[in-house]
Formats: C-alpha cells, structure tokens, sequence
C-alpha cells in the first residue's frame, strides 16, 4: 500500500531579494547554480526565478519546464518585488539579526577550501571562514540580501560530527 505521502517533494525554498540582476550573477557565477526558470507577473508587479543544480535536461517547451521545474527537489525561488532595486534604503530582514528567525541554506561542495579559495577571488563577502570559531572545515558566506548560505562539505562535515 503507498504511503500516503507518495510523490511528495521538497521542492523549494523562497527568498526575496532586492536586485535580482545582482542575486542571479551571485547564485549563477558564484555558487553555480542554474536558472531553471522564470515567471513574471507584472501586474503584481514580482518575479519569480527558480535556480537550482539540474540533475535531467531542462525541457525546452515552456509548458513541459513549468511541470518539470515544480518535480525537482531542493530549488530556490528568488522572488523579486518591482521597484526594491530602486530603493537605495530598501533591505530585507536576514534571520539572523534580532528577532532571530531564519537561518541560512546550505551548499555542499566537493572540498571547502577549494571552494573558499575561488570566493576569496570573486570578493565574496564572509560571515565566517573554514577555520574560524570551533566548527572547522565550513564556512559562512552572505549573498547580495545579506542572507547566509553555509559552504560545507558531507565529508568534513562527517569528520566534525564523529570527531
């Protein structure tokens, strides 16, 4: 007998951001991840763009990649309301200051010193390096909306966990 629960997928994370030209360039070039898709509802006036790491060919027709987008797992949806890129005193809450509340999203990488190194020459911005404080081996970098993603590794991250 199936699960009740059956087919179901965690499929994404929802951020808003101020830039989305900014937000794209830091999760396409800096993290690598991939536009999958992009909606755009102007007479709502926000945007939504969906990236991620696609693991199957991205289908070509609109109507088969809106389907296959909403089937992946472990997306962003980068929401964009008009006229924040304008507002030069606009910013979102990033969790992390008072009242705390969310946290970050985490990007496994294959070594996180590799990848650190590489951030340390794009001029990305630190919450914490790999070394720093007393959990070695992963680091904390902000995106353009001052939200944290967390650099870890599933090895490092093993090592720490069984000492």
């Amino acid at each position: 007998m199936a699960a009740p629960t059956d087919g179901f997928v965690m499929n994404q994370t929802m951020l808003r951001i101020k830039d989305p030209s900014k937000s794209l360039a830091f999760y396409q070039e800096v993290l690598g991840m991939t536009l999958l898709d992009q909606f755009d509802f102007p007479d709502m006036e926000f945007s939504l763009y969906f990236m991620g790491y696609p693991t199957s060919p991205i289908p070509e027709d609109r109507a088969e990649r809106a389907k296959w987008v909403f089937q992946q797992s472990a997306l962003l949806e980068l929401t964009h309301n008009y006229g924040t890129e304008s507002d030069e005193g606009f910013n979102y809450h990033n969790g992390n200051e008072e009242p705390r509340g969310f946290g970050h999203i985490g990007i496994s990488v294959p070594d996180v010193y590799a990848a650190c190194e590489r951030f340390d020459s794009l001029g990305v911005e630190y919450v914490k390096r790999p070394d720093d404080g007393k959990m070695k081996g992963l680091a904390f970098v902000k995106d353009p909306d001052g939200y944290w993603v967390e650099i870890l590794s599933a090895s490092g991250l093993r090592d720490l966990i069984l000492g």
